[in-house]
């Protein structure tokens, strides 16, 4: 309480879930995230895309964080959204007593200029702490691989329905050679997830997953700290 005041008179910060003045999260917050994985599907679904895994549903608190740290650069709130990317994520690590596999975290690239725009990279910050998190509770070895690049100019998706998305992501992503390379000489098996803050329509993970398996990396499966509701319209009789 003391703490949380003497932040916001110094700070004039206040929890991006309650309002209420301190920190960017308040503990009564911070304890309504999620704490498992949960697995989850766009309606309609992109055709093969791996299975998802998602903390939880994009609304509320959930999407509070993610908007506070992208657009307004709340970069206390990466702790936070890491952990419930690492619930995400818990679902495809290897269970107890099984011989741990060498786990890639790899991020969904925004555009260059929108990473300028922003002054940072949200996702790829998130998925780097959700990474340590994992190392700490899990003993593995998990690790952010960056394979990913822009190579063409994606319009904003904001309004899209899901075909329309699809046609906007298609070939906008490639593998960089030198990550691509690097990791082939390792000659470590691995296990490749795509990680990105929100699934929407699927379309965005989807172009990462072919990206990366038409340059001989597969994809064991897609994580994000939140996930959209689809709801198909309802049929008249």
């Amino acid at each position: 309480m003391v703490r949380d005041t003497w932040l916001d008179l110094v700070h004039g910060g206040c929890c991006v879930g309650c309002g209420r003045a301190g920190r960017s999260l308040c503990r009564a917050c911070a304890a309504r995230l999620p704490t498992r994985g949960r697995p989850t599907r766009p309606t309609p679904c992109p055709p093969g895309l791996v299975a998802c895994s998602t903390a939880g549903e994009y609304d509320g608190l959930l999407r509070a964080l993610v908007l506070a740290h992208k657009e307004q650069a709340v970069l206390a709130l990466a702790g936070p959204l890491a952990g419930c990317l690492a619930v995400a994520l818990e679902p495809f690590l290897d269970p107890a007593g099984r011989a741990p596999v060498r786990t890639l975290l790899v991020p969904v690239p925004s555009p260059r200029h929108v990473v300028r725009g922003r002054g940072h990279d949200p996702v790829l910050r998130v998925a780097r702490r959700a990474a340590a998190r994992l190392r700490r509770t899990s003993g593995g070895v998990v690790e952010v691989a960056p394979l990913l690049t822009t190579r063409l100019p994606v319009a904003d998706q904001a309004g899209l329905d899901s075909g329309a998305r699809r046609r906007n992501r298609e070939g906008t992503l490639a593998v960089r050679p030198g990550p691509r390379a690097a990791l082939a000489r390792t000659g470590v098996p691995v296990r490749v997830l795509v990680v990105d803050d929100v699934l929407t329509t699927g379309a965005t993970v989807r172009e990462a997953q072919r990206a990366l398996e038409v340059s001989g990396v597969p994809v064991a499966g897609v994580a994000t700290v939140a996930a959209t509701r689809r709801r198909l319209p309802v049929r008249a009789e």
